[in-house]
């Protein structure tokens, strides 16, 4: 653990924390507001730390090292334009990592945790499934590795990144006018957020929506559809451990279903709500969400 990592976890973290419960408290004596859902993310995020520290590798291990043995070149953060050629390259792979969160369901069975809660606030923004190493996560990351950046450094990157889009989990942010659609912003995640129709599939950027103009997936907030925040179908309970195994529980029920190599596939890496045996009307209105359909 380097002086970066000991700033995140024993400053950056109970910083994070704190300013969430205050967020908690001033809403709380403002109007109604969910203390056990609150108590979910908390336990959610404690247990993501228990497990990095318990787990430090990743299924993306052979990989990266793979990349560091090949790498291309050895690029030191020796000045702005190595700065910038990370920050760009760390932007465009969590796009893409993002956006495969939401259409493969391997990864959207992790990625569903921070989906799950139906309130938009602080606290939701630290409730991230605790799997990110089983499904995967770093390998998306692999191709800054190769070009010769430290893997430790790209994953801190990682988690700056995710620190930036803390503040953007709130309901009390007006949009920020010549800024939506250039950064991320309350208003473009509050869509991300949203489990409606008109929102569900979009703006997947991490600090920039640069990429998300340019491969057509962002979207701004309306003023006449207010965003319904959760799952297609929403997860009521307040319960972490069933939160935490939801889908990966409807996962599994539909392998045990499965009846041919196609079925299994297309469970593991098929859009949510994929059926084996053909259309399903309501995959194709909410593909990013809805769970496989019940018989």
């Amino acid at each position: 653990m380097d002086a970066i990592d000991r700033l995140l976890l024993f400053i950056v973290t109970p910083a994070v924390f704190a300013l969430s419960l205050l967020e908690a408290v001033v809403l709380a004596r403002r109007q109604r507001y969910d203390w056990r859902a609150f108590g979910a993310s908390a336990f959610n995020l404690v247990a993501r730390i228990a497990v990095a520290i318990v787990v430090p590798l990743s299924i993306a291990t052979p990989f990266i090292v793979w990349a560091v043995t090949h790498r291309v070149s050895t690029l030191t953060l020796d000045g702005p334009l190595a700065l910038l050629g990370l920050f760009i390259g760390q932007e465009f792979c969590y796009y893409w990592y993002h956006r495969a969160a939401h259409r493969v369901r391997w990864l959207w069975c992790n990625h569903s945790v921070h989906h799950s809660p139906n309130e938009m606030n602080l606290s939701a923004a630290y409730r991230i499934g605790v799997f990110g190493k089983l499904t995967g996560t770093p390998l998306f990351f692999v191709p800054l590795m190769w070009l010769g950046f430290n893997p430790r450094i790209v994953l801190q990157a990682l988690t700056f990144n995710l620190l930036y889009q803390f503040w953007l989990h709130t309901t009390w942010v007006p949009k920020l006018g010549w800024l939506e659609g250039i950064v991320n912003t309350p208003s473009a995640h509050r869509v991300h957020h949203g489990a409606n129709p008109e929102y569900i599939d979009a703006n997947y950027g991490g600090v920039l929506l640069v990429f998300d103009r340019l491969f057509g997936t962002y979207r701004s907030e309306r003023d006449d559809v207010p965003v319904r925040y959760g799952l297609v179908h929403p997860l009521t309970t307040r319960n972490p451990l069933k939160i935490e195994f939801n889908e990966w529980s409807r996962l599994a029920r539909d392998l045990v279903r499965a009846r041919s190599l196609r079925a299994v596939w297309g469970a593991l890496f098929m859009p949510p709500g994929w059926r084996a045996a053909g259309h399903d009307p309501m995959a194709a209105e909410l593909p990013a969400r809805a769970p496989a359909a019940r018989p």
